[in-house]
């Protein structure tokens, strides 16, 4: 069995009556980024809080480096870097001054913080913000020096939640650039999104939903979860159009996405545009355009979501 950076063994976290996480279970492998994907409240910042020993869990426990996060959450943070999605930064102090308390934080001092602080300033493309109060720095800039706090210390393990909320595509294309090269290093991380064009930079993913696992996998993986073949309509009454497909023999779900319906079709069919061309033509509604469509981890988490049970899938890690 390879060795573990992240081990949940069935996470539940309950605030009264109300349950957030329900049983989570999952492995983590060293220098893997791993994505967390669901929807907002859907329970991803409360099992990352679990997991940086911010929160015990009601039931269940996890390792993290090989340390009970029930039992030593205190040496837990000693082995992780944690970014959350409010960038925890001190607005009134500059950037240096901000890794300089973190340093303290963390116990980074003297040379050894200089000299790491001057690498990440390097790295980050911070060296001309150095002097700038942090309150004054665009989105992009806070989150690269969030970042950089979560980095002196050079842990193994990094947890970000939420970490691109907010900043533009260019920063956030920079973002996932430097999150490789950790991996490539040996850095495990976790990362929380709900965005699904993110997920896709993960190795592997745990769609969450509810508190509850649905599926994990590749982003490839969870993609061939969902049967049939994808096929975007075009159409004047596209809710009339929805309506008369749904009944239609062959078709396995349709949703409206933007402006077209997209239409799943059994791969039994041998022409799904032919199928749904008859269909609509036999109700007199008049088609603009059939085609193929790329499936997107959007399209699976909708079809996941929608077709949750009890029994959830996992892949084998590749």
């Amino acid at each position: 069995m390879a060795e573990v950076a992240v081990q949940a063994e069935s996470l539940v976290r309950r605030f009264g009556d109300f349950t957030a996480v329900d049983g989570l279970s999952f492995e983590i492998a060293p220098g893997e980024i791993f994505g967390f994907l669901g929807p907002n409240g859907s329970g991803k910042s409360t099992t990352i809080r679990m997991l940086c020993g911010l929160l015990l869990p009601t039931e269940g426990d996890a390792f993290v480096g090989g340390i009970s996060v029930a039992e030593q959450p205190e040496r837990v943070r000693e082995q992780i870097g944690y970014m959350s999605q409010q960038f925890s930064l001190y607005g009134d102090l500059t950037v240096y001054e901000n890794m300089e308390f973190y340093g303290g934080v963390y116990g980074v001092a003297g040379q050894r913080f200089r000299s790491r602080a001057d690498a990440l300033l390097e790295r980050l493309d911070l060296h001309a913000e150095r002097d700038r109060l942090a309150a004054t720095l665009s989105t992009g800039v806070r989150q690269r020096l969030a970042l950089a706090c979560a980095l002196l210390h050079e842990p193994p393990i990094l947890f970000l939640d939420e970490p691109t909320s907010g900043i533009d595509p260019l920063a956030r294309r920079n973002f996932f650039e430097l999150i490789a090269e950790l991996s490539e290093q040996g850095v495990t991380t976790l990362i929380t999104t709900h965005v699904m064009d993110e997920a896709e930079h993960c190795h592997r993913l745990l769609l969450i939903y509810e508190g509850r696992r649905v599926a994990m996998g590749t982003p490839a993986d969870l993609k061939a979860l969902v049967p049939g073949r994808l096929m975007e309509v075009r159409v004047a009454r596209a809710m009339e159009a929805a309506d008369v497909l749904e009944q239609t023999t062959g078709v396995l779900e349709v949703s409206l996405f933007a402006t077209a319906l997209h239409v799943a079709v059994s791969e039994d069919v041998p022409s799904p545009e032919g199928l749904i061309r008859d269909a609509l033509d036999a109700a007199r509604l008049a088609v603009e355009e059939i085609k193929p469509v790329r499936l997107t981890l959007e399209h699976a988490f909708l079809a996941l979501t929608a077709n949750e049970s009890e029994d959830t899938v996992q892949f084998a890690r590749r």
